[in-house]
């Protein structure tokens, strides 16, 4: 790969924005590109995405229709609400993970006092069987 200045690629990453579409351009790996982002210290343009899709989510949430969002943001529709719907998904994730950690931190306490009654019945029982013995043998 010839020598590419900083400049340049910020330049090539903004017309192809991925590193894969810039290794095409440059006949080279993604692999290849990635390493010499990081050899010049240049984030992916990818990263910038969390921030963008956070602010069309909030948009979105205040009532602003997709479409609007899209002009905004020159992504397509389909794109925007696939942003959205994206987000959604990972919110159910988070509580479902949060309501199956609830529940199994309930299951494992009942098993703790199934645990410990049992215990207080195996003792009991040896105590009493004990006191029979002493009986039988006096």
């Amino acid at each position: 790969m010839a020598k590419i200045t900083k400049t340049q690629f910020v330049k090539l990453q903004k017309k192809h924005v991925t590193d894969a579409r810039i290794g095409e351009a440059l006949g080279v790996t993604r692999q290849a590109v990635h390493q010499l982002r990081k050899k010049l210290g240049i984030d992916s343009a990818v990263s910038t995405n969390r921030d963008r899709n956070a602010a069309i989510v909030q948009a979105y949430a205040a009532g602003e229709p997709g479409t609007s969002i899209a002009e905004r943001y020159n992504l397509s529709v389909s794109h925007t609400y696939r942003v959205i719907n994206a987000a959604k998904d990972k919110a159910k994730r988070a509580v479902n993970k949060s309501v199956a950690k609830a529940v199994a931190k309930k299951v494992a306490a009942k098993k703790a006092a199934e645990k410990k009654t049992t215990v207080k019945k195996t003792v009991v029982k040896k105590k009493t069987g004990a006191k029979k013995k002493k009986k039988r043998n006096s």
